[in-house]
């Protein structure tokens, strides 16, 4: 009997927690799905405005300086971007501004608006955290309450931007910690996240969808994609580490941000002259689609990581994980042709395969691999995933995630 009532207390202490952190989730992905669906429409904007006035690229300096200027004179702490919101989920204390949320929206949509190679996802993770740390504030949360609701707002945000609401449940549990989940924000993060991903879809928010083909199997396409998977880590460890050199370089040779973000605008008109192109402004997802469909040259994934390093080293705002997508794509897009393999497949397997190897979170990329491209290739996709994060080592592109679950511990 006493056994009994036991239970029973058990299951209505879990119904309230459930309750109240179905209430708190839910108020926190309807914020951060309301102000991402604007911030998603808004790169629409810029990107189809971008386009149709290339004269917009020679106002890069310019815009990159006056970002730089409001970071220098209001952003404080904001300027550390996600490593601020890992340092604070790791320690579980700290403040994460409010005005990182307008500051990152306003900085990526004009590294959009004239040409900067950048992504959008750490522009999400930056809204959601601030956002429900500024609601957790409000209902005056405290300790592991307030942290957690932070955890179920990087969730909605980076499951918001792509419109993957379990790898964004993931990835929220992932990131902070290399080698550990955050399970004790499961359910906020699940909730948060599909609440956003709702919201976003009443918004109409449109997100890009690829087919990476029906399966193929067989002992020789195993080994292919298990040396494929060791190129992806590599090629992710190559862009964490030289986009952390290119910030040190930068940092120390022009310690003024405004002009930093100025010369290296013009460093990046100087450089699209040259190529030729500017499918490697932005986004790129004209590129992207294009390495699921037919070859594209053989050049364009070191091309993207060059330009995207540079954009991000140099101070201008935005994310790295659709450029990561955009350097795995047409990398798989190029090593298809070398292993002769279906060029959708390996464009597939190397867009999450990259971002799991540079972002350390295998897991999460490889949900994302299933919610984009279905479960067909499922084997593969998860082959993928653990052996590029493995091969990309101890470098990621968030220098606060706490990685001692990789250290070699000697006797």
């Amino acid at each position: 009997m006493n056994k009994f009532r036991s239970h029973v207390k058990e299951s209505e202490l879990i119904s309230i927690l459930f309750l109240r952190w179905f209430l708190l989730a839910s108020i926190s992905g309807i914020a951060v799905g309301i102000i991402i669906s604007f911030f998603l429409k808004s790169l629409q904007w810029a990107t189809t405005t971008r386009q149709a006035n290339p004269w917009l690229l020679y106002l890069l300096p310019l815009g990159g300086a006056f970002v730089s200027y409001l970071y220098s004179r209001y952003g404080r702490d904001s300027s550390k971007g996600n490593n601020l919101i890992i340092e604070r989920i790791n320690q579980g204390e700290g403040n994460i501004p409010f005005r990182m949320a307008p500051l990152v929206f306003f900085g990526t949509f004009i590294t959009h608006l004239f040409g900067g190679s950048a992504g959008r996802e750490g522009t999400g993770v930056q809204i959601g955290a601030s956002v429900s740390s500024k609601i957790g504030k409000i209902l005056k949360l405290k300790g592991i309450d307030y942290t957690i609701l932070i955890i179920s707002g990087v969730s909605s945000g980076f499951g918001v931007v792509f419109g993957t609401p379990i790898a964004g449940t993931i990835f929220g549990l992932e990131v902070s910690t290399v080698g550990k989940m955050r399970y004790e924000a499961i359910i906020p993060c699940l909730i948060a996240s599909y609440i956003g991903n709702f919201v976003a879809k009443l918004f109409k928010v449109q997100h890009s969808h690829y087919n990476i083909g029906t399966s193929i199997d067989g002992v020789d396409v195993f080994f292919k994609v298990i040396i494929c998977a060791v190129i992806f880590g590599l090629v992710s460890k190559l862009f964490a580490e030289l986009t952390h050199s290119f910030k040190k370089f930068f940092a120390e040779k022009i310690p003024n941000t405004p002009l930093k973000s100025f010369i290296g605008g013009i460093i990046i008109i100087i450089i699209v002259l040259i190529l030729g192109t500017r499918i490697y402004l932005g986004l790129s997802l004209d590129l992207l689609s294009d390495a699921f469909n037919a070859p594209v040259a053989k050049n364009a994934f070191i091309i993207k990581l060059l330009l995207t390093s540079l954009t991000l080293a140099v101070g201008f705002q935005g994310g790295e994980v659709t450029p990561l997508f955009v350097i795995g794509a047409t990398l798989g897009n190029l090593l298809a042709g070398i292993m002769g393999l279906p060029i959708a497949f390996l464009a597939g397997l190397g867009m999450i395969a990259v971002f799991a190897g540079a972002t350390k979170t295998p897991i999460a990329s490889f949900v994302m691999g299933i919610e984009l491209f279905g479960s067909d290739s499922i084997v593969y996709l998860f082959i993928a995933c653990v052996i590029s994060y493995v091969f990309a080592g101890r470098s990621g592109i968030y220098t606060s995630q706490d990685c001692s679950l990789l250290e070699i511990k000697k006797d």
